[in-house]
Formats: C-alpha cells, structure tokens, sequence
C-alpha cells in the first residue's frame, strides 16, 4: 500500500469515527443553565459533593466547581476581571469583598435578600454579615465562618489554681504569670507565633477606636485603645510567658500543647478537629475553648471566613442566586460541617445537636456573636501584615508599644495613599472618578 492511499484510507477512517462521535454525543439543551462557580482549597472539594443535590432539585440548572488554590486565588479573581472572564459566581474571602466591591465588580444583593424568604439577616451574626456590606450595599452573603478564640490546658490552670479561663486582660496575666511560674524555663503560658498577624488583630479590634479612621484614608494606631492592645501583647513576650517563635519553629503545635509546652493557644475553628485527632483519647478531657477576654470584659474577635458572591458579568444571576440559597440553607450548612469542618454563618444552624452539644463548638458560638470585622478597605490585608512585622520587632524590644503604634501608622498612610487620592479626586468629580 502506498502513501498517499494510507493517508486516504485513514482520513477516512478519522471522517468515520468522527461523524460516530457526533451521532453519539449528547444534544445541547438550550433549556439547561450551566454556572460556572470558583471556590477554593477544601472548600472547594467539598462542595461539589452537595452540588448533586441541588441539581436534582433544580433540573434545569448544571454547576461546574473550579477548585483554585488559595495561594493564587486572589490574583487569578483580578486577573479575571481585568480579562471579563469572571465566573457566575464565587466563594471570596471576606477580607476580600470591599476591594472587589470597589472595582464594581460584584452584584449587590439586598434587593434579592429582600425577596428570600430562605436568607433572613437577623440569623446571621451580626459582625460576619457586617463584613459583606460596603458602603452601604449589601455584596455577599456569609458561607462560613472563621474567628479566633482561646484553646487552653484545663488540668495546668488548674495545678496553677484557676477554676476558669479568664474574662478580662488583668484575669488573663495573672494566669499567665501563674503557669509560668509553675512551669519554669521548660515552658511557657501562651504560644502566639510571631509571623502570624491575627492575634494582634484580635486585640486591636477589641478598642472601641478602629484601626483606621476618616473613612479608612489613615492609620488610627496610635489611638488610646489600640496602644493598650500594643502594651498587653508586648507584656506577654516581656514577662516571657510567650516565647519568641516563629509558627515555622513550632511545627507540631497540637503535640506541645499535648505535652504542656504552653497552655494557652490563641488560634481558630480547624483546630478543634485536628485536636480531636491528634490528641490520645485519655488527654481529651485535658483541654477546652473559651471565648478571648477583653480589656474589661469578655473580648471581640474578627469575623472572618468566606462568602457567596455574584459577578456582574454573569448572565445567570437568578440560577446563581438559586445556588446561594441552597447553600446557606441550615440542613445544607450542617452537612458542609461534617465534610470540611468549618463553622455555619447562621444562628439556626447551631441548633443541630452536633454544635448544640459539643462545649468546645459553643465557645465558637459566643465569640461570633461579638466578632467584629477588620477594616473594610481594599488595601487592609497589606496592613494587617505590618502588624506581624512591626509585632515582631516590639516583642524582641525592638521598638516600644507607643513607637510601634508610630511605625503603624506611618507605613499604614504610605499604604493609603493611592486610596486618599481616588477618594479626593472622586469627590472633586461628583463620583467619576475611578
């Protein structure tokens, strides 16, 4: 066989299969909506198992889940709206709502809220739902939600002579004093990682004065409140109830604290499962949550987490707004729990027997009902890393409390500049201005 009649032959064998395939392949349903819908990490993989479910009670309506990493999540969504290539809709962090807002990128919701009858605001905590609105407008709708309280060593307080966790700063470092005196040089009270910036958030959002003011163009650090938060955390590091580490240098933070290298562990919701998991089974009863402690009573702590957002390009609105009311649907809400572990939005959800009867999970629930969200301006999550740059440099006596709240302040207006200009300029322009 020559050649050319190869070829020929098996172009016509290619023709054959093709036209096969095409006979075979599925007709296009101009009837079925198909939403394309970004989420990220775990999250990610786990709602694609509730995704079914809805489907079915939806038969018109098809979801694709695109799982994105959370390291280049955030510039994949700019990168996306730069293009007019944003999905229908997206999971985003909650930190991340006002600058997407501020792009004019995200579709504002109170019309449809109004509308739900399934999405009632008053049943969600107050400080997560706080964060999706902007400006007034209402962009998001709570997923789930993240906000740091305290686990401690029950059985060390004890052995120090304390009956409770503490409810008040000054409780708080007699504590801290207490169990280090007990545990010596071998030890320590509390581990707050130096390279984490949450645990100086937390205390800063437990002023009455915010962290930024006149409408987020300056940094307001060096008001009264937030330099009394700056002289608590530099205590604990002073009085070396907290050792000077990096989260890097405590790989293993569940076996310490299992060990008794600390007592205290200022962290977040995920650890409750990998406590559970990592702990034997005779040193359960050892540890407990509690909510953090305030300057003069019980504390606020950031609302954080993700919500359910709706891109303005997107020519599904209605089909994904149907997906954002199953979502936040309790039942839905407590099946996502047991699959990935993060806590519910919505108080009706936390009627369900599995946080209603777990004392560990209900110190989550009373430190929600005080969360409090972080400045709500696109730039905020530069400045949160200063605290954990300029923290670090205050712990190892670097810096005092009152010139770090300076340095803060500083690099915070060098970081809002651009904001202050845009906001001058638009007001010079009757709001034109981008």
């Amino acid at each position: 066989m020559n050649a050319r009649r190869a070829r020929g032959l098996a172009g016509a064998a290619l023709v054959a299969v093709l036209a096969l395939a095409a006979c075979r392949a599925p007709p296009q349903n101009p009837r079925i909506t198909t939403l394309s819908f970004w989420a990220m990490g775990r999250e990610g993989e786990a709602v694609r198992a509730l995704i079914p479910a809805f489907e079915r009670e939806h038969p018109d309506i098809r979801v694709h889940v695109d799982i994105l990493p959370w390291k280049g999540a955030h510039q994949k969504l700019l990168t996306a709206f730069a293009g007019d290539t944003t999905p229908d809709l997206c999971q985003l962090g909650n930190t991340w709502v006002a600058e997407l807002a501020s792009l004019g990128a995200l579709v504002p919701l109170d019309a449809r809220v109004r509308r739900t009858q399934g999405i009632d605001p008053h049943d969600y905590f107050p400080g997560i739902w706080d964060t999706n609105r902007i400006d007034g407008a209402l962009y998001g709708i709570p997923w789930y939600v993240d906000t740091r309280l305290l686990f401690y060593r029950k059985d060390l307080l004890a052995r120090a002579g304390f009956d409770h966790p503490p409810a008040t700063w000054a409780q708080w470092a007699r504590q801290m004093a207490a169990i280090k005196r007990m545990v010596g040089p071998s030890g320590y009270a509390i581990l707050l990682p130096l390279n984490e910036f949450e645990q100086l958030e937390s205390l800063g959002l437990q002023s009455s004065q915010p962290m930024l003011r006149d409408g987020g163009r300056y940094g307001n650090f060096q008001s009264p409140g937030f330099v009394r938060a700056l002289r608590f955390y530099d205590r604990i590091f002073r009085e070396h109830w907290a050792p000077l580490v990096n989260n890097t240098e405590v790989p293993n933070p569940w076996t310490e604290f299992g060990k008794g290298y600390f007592a205290f562990y200022f962290s977040g919701p995920w650890n409750l499962v990998e406590f559970r998991k990592r702990l034997p089974a005779d040193e359960q009863d050892d540890w407990a949550t509690a909510p953090l402690p305030g300057p003069d009573g019980p504390g606020a702590s950031l609302a954080g987490g993700s919500s359910l957002v709706i891109f303005r390009r997107s020519q599904h609105a209605d089909a994904a707004w149907a997906l954002i009311t199953y979502l936040s649907r309790p039942a839905v809400q407590l099946r996502f729990y047991r699959l990935v572990g993060d806590m519910p939005p919505r108080r009706s959800t936390w009627a369900f027997p599995a946080f209603a009867d777990d004392p560990k999970a209900q110190a989550f629930r009373v430190q929600l009902e005080r969360a409090r969200p972080v400045p709500k301006v696109p730039e905020w999550e530069r400045i949160a890393t200063q605290l954990a740059v300029v923290g670090e440099r205050m712990a190892h006596g670097e810096l005092t409390p009152e010139q770090a709240a300076r340095v803060l302040d500083r690099r915070s207006d060098a970081i809002l500049a651009k904001r202050r200009w845009v906001l001058a300029h638009r007001g010079a322009h009757g709001g034109d201005a981008p």
